[in-house]
Formats: C-alpha cells, sequence, structure tokens
C-alpha cells in the first residue's frame, strides 16, 4: 500500500474543502446576497437559481465525463483540468465588486465553480478503489471525509479572523475587498494543496481511442448503463436510496443555519460557530467511523448512521432551549461524515473498476438530479403549517425512506478488485 499516495489523496479533500465552506455555504452566498444583489429577497432568489442550474448541469455532465474518461484513460489529466477552472474560478470571485451591475458576473464565476468542482469530484473519486483494496475502502474514504472537514474548519477560521472581521489595513474596505480576498484564498489554499495528488497518484492508463472517438463511445456506453441499469438491481436500488437520503442530508446542510436562526435566535456570528462546531464533530465521525466501515460494512455504517441521524434530528425538533439544541446537534454531527464516507465506500465496492468513473458520475447524477425535492418540500411544509419544525420534520422522511431502501441493498464482501 502507497502510503504517500493515500496521503496526497486525502489531502485533496483539504485541499478542496474551502469551496463548498467559503464561497457556497458561509461567506460568499451571504455577501452576494446582502450587497451584490438589488435586495436580499432577489439575491436569494438569483443565488438559488444559479445553485439550480449548477445542479442541473452537474447532474448531466457528471456521467457523460466519467464514461468518456473511461474510454481515454488519463483519468488524472481530467482530474487536474477541472481541478484548475475550479480554482481559477474562485480566484475570479476578486472582481465580484458590491454593485448590482455584478450580479451576472458573480453568478456565472460561481456557476462555472460549482460545475467544475463537483465533475473534479467524479474523477478524484474514481481513484479510491485504484489506490487501495477493498480491505481499506472504508478507512481511507473516512479519513478523506475527515480531512475535509477539518480542512473546511482551518480555511473557515483563516476567512473570518483574517480578513472578514479583522478586516487588515491594506486591504480597502469601501469595496469590501476584506470579503472578496476570500475567493482567491481558496484558489490558493486549493492549489497549494492539491499539488502533492498530481505529484504521487500514478495516472490511468492510455487507451489507443482518440478523443472524438473515446467520447462518441463513451456516450453510447453511457446510454447502455442508463438503459440497463434497473437490470443491474442491486447497484439500481443502491443509487435510489443514495438519491434520497442524500436529498435530505443536503437539505439539512442549507437549511441547518436558518432553523437556527428563526427557530433559536442565534445571531450570525453564534451561526457560525455552531458550523465550526459541526465540522469538528462531522470530521471526528468521519475518522472513528472509518473502521466500522471495514469491519462490519459499508451498508450497516450508513444504516447505524441514518439511525442515529432520524433520533438526533427528531430530537432537535423536540427540544426548546438553544443549549439543548447545541447538544443534539452536535450529536447529529458525528454521523455527517460516516454515511458520506461510508456512501462512497459502497459505490467503490459495487462499481466495475472498468466503468468505475462513469458509474462515479451517476453516483453524482444521483445526489444532484433530485435536489430541488428536499428544499421545495421543507419551504411548502413550513409555509402551509408556519412552522420551521414542520418544514425540518420533512428531512426525516428523507432519512427514513432512503434507510428502508437500503435494507434492499446486497453488499458484496468479496474482492473485486
Amino acid at each position: 500500500m502507497n502510503k504517500k499516495m493515500i496521503f496526497s489523496w486525502c489531502l485533496y479533500d483539504w485541499a478542496s474543502s474551502g469551496f463548498p465552506i467559503i464561497i457556497t455555504t458561509f461567506i460568499f452566498a451571504t455577501y452576494f446576497t446582502s450587497k451584490i444583489a438589488i435586495n436580499e429577497i432577489e439575491g436569494t432568489y438569483q443565488w438559488a437559481m444559479a445553485t439550480a442550474i449548477s445542479g442541473i448541469i452537474i447532474a448531466m455532465l457528471s456521467p457523460i465525463f466519467g464514461a468518456i474518461a473511461d474510454y481515454s484513460g488519463h483519468h488524472k489529466r481530467w482530474l487536474l483540468f477541472f481541478t484548475v477552472v475550479c480554482i481559477i474560478g474562485s480566484s475570479l470571485l476578486w472582481f465580484a465588486y458590491p454593485n448590482p451591475n455584478y450580479v451576472f458576473y458573480t453568478l456565472f464565476v460561481v456557476v462555472l465553480g460549482t460545475v467544475s468542482f463537483e465533475i473534479a469530484l467524479v474523477f478524484y473519486n474514481s481513484f479510491l478503489p485504484h489506490i487501495v483494496s477493498k480491505d481499506y475502502l472504508g478507512r481511507i474514504s473516512g479519513w478523506g471525509w475527515g480531512f475535509g472537514y477539518f480542512g473546511g474548519i482551518v480555511i473557515l477560521s483563516i476567512a473570518l479572523f483574517g480578513f472578514v472581521k479583522s478586516a487588515p489595513l491594506w486591504l480597502d474596505q469601501h469595496t469590501l475587498q476584506q470579503v472578496r480576498i476570500c475567493g482567491p484564498l481558496v484558489g490558493v489554499w486549493f492549489a497549494c494543496f492539491c499539488i502533492p495528488l498530481f505529484y504521487f497518484l500514478k495516472e490511468t492508463p492510455r487507451t489507443q481511442h482518440s478523443l472524438v472517438t473515446s467520447i462518441r463511445l463513451g456516450c453510447k456506453d453511457l446510454y447502455e448503463t442508463i438503459r440497463t441499469l434497473p437490470q443491474s438491481k442491486n447497484l439500481f436500488i443502491y443509487l435510489i436510496a443514495h438519491l434520497i437520503y442524500i436529498d435530505g442530508l443536503n437539505t439539512l446542510f442549507a437549511f441547518g443555519g436558518i432553523y437556527a436562526a428563526g427557530t433559536f435566535k442565534m445571531g450570525l456570528s453564534e451561526v457560525i460557530l455552531f458550523g465550526i462546531a459541526m465540522n469538528i464533530a462531522a470530521g471526528i465521525g468521519a475518522i472513528l467511523f472509518a473502521w466500522v466501515d471495514d469491519f462490519v460494512g459499508s451498508k450497516p455504517t450508513i444504516l447505524i448512521s441514518l439511525v442515529f441521524l432520524i433520533i438526533f434530528g427528531a430530537a432537535i425538533l423536540l427540544v426548546t432551549q438553544a443549549k439543548w439544541f447545541w447538544i443534539c446537534g452536535l450529536a447529529l454531527s458525528l454521523f455527517f461524515g460516516p454515511v458520506q464516507a461510508a456512501s462512497r465506500s459502497l459505490m467503490a465496492r459495487l462499481a466495475d473498476p472498468k466503468k468505475s468513473t462513469e458509474l462515479f458520475g451517476l453516483y453524482a447524477f444521483s445526489g444532484r438530479i433530485t435536489a430541488f425535492i428536499g428544499p421545495w418540500l421543507l419551504g411548502l411544509i413550513t409555509l402551509h403549517f408556519h412552522s420551521q419544525r414542520a418544514g425540518m420534520a420533512t428531512i426525516l422522511v428523507f432519512f427514513l425512506i432512503g434507510g428502508v431502501l437500503m435494507c434492499w441493498v446486497r453488499e458484496e464482501r468479496k474482492d473485486i478488485y
């Protein structure tokens, strides 16, 4: 087992962590709605539409690029290309000035960065079954998620306390350079910490197919895979189950801070502090459950995580005091990482290694194609019952349905590599 290659693979999770936590979740999303858009209502709508557009593009392109790469080879070059595009997109947010004239520029750059970030992860994830044997899939996947969570904490802390809150004198506060610099910060962070991966990771063998031939064969093979996927009952059920419970998890990520602020009257600083604490708990959970994944299996790890997500999620809906919200919220966070890491390792166990990138593209597709349903249903129930608690309760339904479907998934515990 090549320890340098494994460490550099995990370090990529650390490197890429800045984009989702700074740009799509905490800092730039808030900056756009409050400072660039005409008003917060219009800005929230525009940001949501950009997110939806990104999701559609990712859902359509991920399996296509995966299929093409499986025919052309050069997986590391594809990964490098989309990583560089994401780095450039992040850095270009320096020019996202606090002016409504920069609304469409900012949204275009964010969509570009988000799409390239997610497609890069398709290639990144597909390397997992090639760098370790099946006996270590759970541990390495869990360690990678753990690296990502802790990397997100570090870069978010640097951004908040080094720039946004302290506002160094060499940055022009009138044009909010202390916020805009967080874009280049993500780019530099990503560029620096992804270098070891491209140095130590072995490239997949090059095929004899030209790029044009690879596109034609890849799209044809993808069509056949999708057409015959229902016949591969085990993989088909897993992708449906993953689609449902990940939709619930993504909705929880998107609305957790809103629920904390609205129901428990937390201020922005406390919400961010709670977010940092949640990432610490999630990172610890991902690392600790990495061994559980390898010893008892990915499927049991997912089911255990979903059970506790339902238990602590229900508790959060019932408590009325902020201190109990903190306790239950951090307990809930312990199972974020395990369910995500075990989902990735289970996909690696189920995928045909000859079509791993294509199938990880479908895996990304299953995590995106219905991403609008969770937020839409939450908003509808919240509006109907005039209660954030009622809206958040819909997330538990996604966990429950996904968990029930997971019971029908058969995990092969033999070495398929």
